[in-house]
């Protein structure tokens, strides 16, 4: 994986309140992105598996975070985590989101 690879998932995690990396196809990314558009948040949301760096950027978050899976969810820069990191934390979620500047 490219350094400039590695700037640019951060640069996205940083820019970005809300950022999912995720695939189009995963029913976890769909049940996260479900969730974040029930509570009226505009994630960012790159799909892994429709960008050509898509393979590239996984192994960046793996770096950066030890997850090797997707969703892979930033709020307000911090790691969340997957799908069901962001299901139990769905009571906090709005209060979190409004920190990080998403509501």
């Amino acid at each position: 994986m490219s350094a400039a690879t590695k700037e640019k998932t951060q640069r996205i995690i940083d820019e970005n309140p809300v950022a999912v990396f995720s695939k189009s196809y995963c029913p976890y990314c769909r049940a996260t992105k479900s969730l974040l558009s029930e509570l009226g948040v505009k994630a960012y949301i790159i799909e892994l598996d429709q960008v050509d760096d898509g393979d590239e950027i996984q192994a960046a978050l793996k770096e950066l975070t030890s997850q090797t899976t997707v969703p892979n969810v930033f709020i307000g820069r911090e790691h969340i985590g997957g799908n069901s990191d962001v299901q139990a934390k769905k009571s906090e979620l709005p209060g979190m989101l409004k920190e990080a500047g998403a509501l």
